[in-house]
This record gives C-alpha cells, structure tokens and sequence, in this order.
C-alpha cells in the first residue's frame, strides 16, 4: 500500500503542474467573488477528474481482475514500471520542446460571466483523454489488487495531489488579504516563463522515482522475478 501510495503522490503532484487548470484559477482569482469562483472551479476539476478515474477502476479495471483475480507481485511491479515510464516519457518529451512551450500564453478563459464549475469540467473533460500520467497510475493501482475501496481511495489521494496547487492558489485568496493580488500576479507571470520547466522536472523526477520502484521491486524477486519480467516481455512482443 506504501508504494501504491508513493506512486500515486508522485504522479499526481507532478501532473498537478498543468497550465490548463493552474491559469484559469490564476485568472478567477483576480475576478469578482475569488474565494466563491475557486471553490466551484477546484471542485469541478477534482469530482470529474475522480469520477472519470473511479468509472475506469469499477468497470474496466475490475472486468480485467475477474480474468486476474490476484495479481501476482511480478505483475505488479511490471505495472509500475510501465508506469513510470510513461510517466518518464513524457518528462523528455516535455524537456525537449520547454523552449517551444514556453512562448506560449497560458490559457485564459473567455469571459469572466462563464460559470466557473462549468468552466472546470470542460477543462477536464478535454484533458482527460490525453491523461496518460493518470491512466499509467491507475492502471498501477487497479493491478495492485488491493480490492476496489483501497484502489477507489488512491483515485481520490491522486486528484488531491492533482488540485493542490489549485487549493495554494485559494489559500493565498482567502489569507494574503490584499496583497493576493500582487503575489498571484507574480505567480502568473513566474509560470508564464517557467511552467514548461517546472512541469518537465516533476515528470522526470516522478518518472525516475516510479520507474525505480517498479525496477527495484523485480530486482528483489530474485531471478524468478527477472525470469517471469523477461517472459512477460517476450509475451507482449510476441502477441503484440
């Protein structure tokens, strides 16, 4: 459950750098009713987002455990290893083209009269399909075999870790009074020069630190892990 829950923080917080989220709450919290339009906004990302994880993990996750009822451990650790890796790819990725990124302007809503727990979901239900951080950790989770409340509950920690920055930006709201809006200001302006940076880092730093769970955990099944590892592999190739 450790491990579960280290790779489920570590992916989660790493994703949670997304400028699609991070810059419309930057933006309602300059607007009329802050504190009111971050509440909706962060609650609508967090209930879809969760939703969304929580129908994969009940239906598909659960029909691939009827085939698999008890994942083994090399199993598991093959699953968070693949993890890692997508998460790790897409950390290079992201290093490769931060300059390219960085020219970009953040996304800024439309109009201030949008419903801010509308706007939340749209941004979700667009994200969501390219969420491949979040589907390699709840494929890991589903594969644990922990049974469905623990892997419902580490859905719910990842989206936690996935608003936080959502719920930093509310906090300086509701406690830096009025000098919130110089510092969120000044936050925007940071992120505008250096999220593609700081999100390409959390990538790899999560990538390495998933990959290396997954790794360490074949590595300790002896050479029955690695053998059963190897096999799996030729497996894949082979039914491709």
């Amino acid at each position: 459950m450790l491990r579960l829950l280290g790779l489920v923080l570590s992916i989660g917080l790493a994703d949670s750098m997304n400028p699609s989220t991070i810059a419309p709450a930057l933006y309602l919290a300059t607007g009329e009713c802050p504190r009111r339009e971050l509440i909706r906004f962060t609650l609508a990302v967090f209930s879809v987002s969760t939703f969304a994880g929580a129908l994969i993990v009940v239906g598909p996750g659960q029909a691939v455990l009827a085939l698999v009822p008890r994942p083994g451990p090399t199993t598991r650790y093959i699953l968070e290893t693949v993890a890692g890796a997508v998460v790790l790819v897409a950390g290079i990725v992201l290093w490769r083209v931060r300059r390219k990124l960085a020219k970009r302007r953040l996304p800024t809503p439309k109009a201030r009269g949008r419903s801010s727990a509308w706007l939340g979901v749209t941004i979700m239900v667009v994200e969501l399909p390219t969420a491949f951080p979040y589907f390699a950790a709840i494929a890991a989770t589903v594969g644990s075999g922990l049974g469905l409340g623990h892997e419902l509950i580490l859905v719910a920690i990842y989206n936690a870790s996935f608003v936080l920055p959502l719920l930093l930006i509310l906090a300086v709201v509701v406690f830096a009074g009025d000098r919130a809006t110089v510092l969120l200001a000044r936050g925007r302006a940071f992120l505008e020069r250096r999220w593609p940076v700081l999100l390409a880092g959390l990538a790899l730093a999560a990538g390495v630190f998933v990959t290396t769970l997954g790794v360490t955990g074949l590595v300790g099944q002896g050479r029955g892990g690695a053998a059963n590892f190897s096999r799996h592999v030729r497996r894949l190739i082979t039914h491709g």
